[in-house]
């Protein structure tokens, strides 16, 4: 269904007012919290281009750019995606957006250093937009180093044992001094496998902290001159019940955009998807929604399919790493003997210059000689190809042949070539 007025772009313009009315009205609920909204900042926008069932393609704009979705996002953890310069980024890869780490980037290289720079686009040299997850995530992992209270979260740093404290008026503030275009809320989340009862008290614990993180974003302005967006996050583990409040819960803030978090953390994959659907039955479908830390090309293409725009996951660099090479056709492990005197090109549909310029002959001999290079070509084709995965999913969605192009292409992302 193809809901854009292409010749009168009046319903954008609309759209933004509302936008903008619905910060200067918070919902009743949270009036008590005295929220104040800064009218200069222009809030970010979405605009929903085109559906097809479920599948949506749409476009995000920031003050650094705009973001065709669906979307992937590679994770620059530490300010720099791992072992790929920004200039290929950005000119092979061609991302739109990319991720950094609140958690991370507060120990290293702190505050001080990344407000002196001028935030984190002007530290890394990265001008497009950015997004920040909030630690929450990173704080989960620590769950041996770790204390939780209504107050925040103390851990120990995993770098050198240090003490910290994260509330989530802490976090915000963190976030502010980093400067993504778009921020995430403080949130905990909870493994996979957790019972109901503790899938209950840390949807309390984040549905509270969620609260105080509105406030406090909303009690302060962007550090650096450009606006941010501040995306709830919906938990709730695999439990329907609690995964629908939640969804209700942070639609009622009249947010940006929307992040379902807590999944891909241990449950089957099933049980995954089934909680995208309940989900995003109740998210606005006039706001973005990002599927955080999803996952394998079947999964990201199984995401699209149930109304998910944004996606970031580690798996294209760290797999990379490890010679694991996705491709339109399979995965390829480059450390096997088959490859060993194969002198095609790495990937003949050539998404990007390392594609062709190397055979699966030469990568296979750089793993097995654990170059370093081998690393980065691989890094650099498996972003290239996630980012060609979810455009190539996005032309099928304006063409209306989302579901039997998705079809044929789970069978042949899970064969091992």
């Amino acid at each position: 269904m193809d809901i854009t007025n292409k010749g009168d772009h009046s319903h954008i313009c609309t759209f933004a007012h509302s936008h903008i009315t619905k910060h200067l009205h918070i919902h009743k609920a949270f009036a008590h919290l005295h929220i104040h909204t800064f009218a200069h900042f222009l809030p970010m926008t979405y605009e929903l281009q085109h559906t097809d069932g479920s599948a949506r393609a749409g476009l995000i704009t920031t003050d650094h750019g705009q973001i065709h979705t669906p979307i992937f996002m590679p994770v620059g953890t530490l300010g720099s995606v791992k072992g790929v310069h920004l200039r290929e980024i950005k000119d092979d890869i061609n991302a739109e957006i990319i991720l950094g780490n609140t958690y991370h980037l507060y120990l290293r290289p702190g505050l001080d250093i990344l407000e002196r720079a001028g935030g984190l686009h002007k530290f890394n040299g990265f001008d497009r937009p950015m997004l920040t997850d909030s630690g929450g995530f990173q704080v989960f992992s620590l769950s041996g180093i770790r204390k939780l209270s209504e107050e925040g979260c103390e851990f120990r740093s995993h770098i050198d044992g240090s003490k910290h404290f994260f509330s989530p008026e802490r976090v915000m503030d963190i976030e502010r001094t980093i400067g993504a275009d778009i921020m995430m809320a403080f949130d905990e989340c909870p493994p996979g496998t957790a019972d109901y009862a503790y899938a209950r008290k840390s949807l309390d614990l984040t549905h509270g902290w969620m609260k105080r993180c509105w406030k406090r974003f909303h009690e302060t302005e962007p550090k650096y001159g450009y606006k941010q967006a501040l995306f709830p996050i919906v938990q709730g583990c695999v439990y329907k019940d609690l995964r629908q409040e939640s969804a209700k819960f942070m639609s009622d803030f009249g947010a940006e955009g929307y992040a379902i978090g807590g999944l891909a953390v241990g449950e089957p994959a099933e049980k995954m998807y089934e909680m995208i659907e309940v989900v995003n039955d109740i998210l606005p479908t006039d706001r973005p929604r990002y599927l955080m830390g999803v996952g394998t090309p079947v999964n990201i293409l199984e995401g699209i399919e149930r109304g998910v725009d944004m996606f970031d996951c580690v798996m294209p660099t760290r797999n990379g790493r490890n010679a694991c090479l996705f491709t339109a056709e399979g995965i390829i492990n480059m450390r096997n003997a088959k490859w060993a005197d194969c002198f095609e090109p790495v990937d003949p549909m050539a998404h990007c210059f390392a594609d062709v310029q190397y055979t699966k002959a030469y990568l296979h001999h750089l793993f097995k000689a654990k170059e370093l290079l081998a690393m980065q070509i691989a890094s650099i084709h498996n972003l290239s190809f996630y980012l060609w995965l979810v455009r190539e999913a996005r032309k099928q969605i304006l063409a209306n042949n989302f579901g039997p192009w998705k079809r044929e292409m789970v069978v042949k992302l899970s064969r091992k070539l």
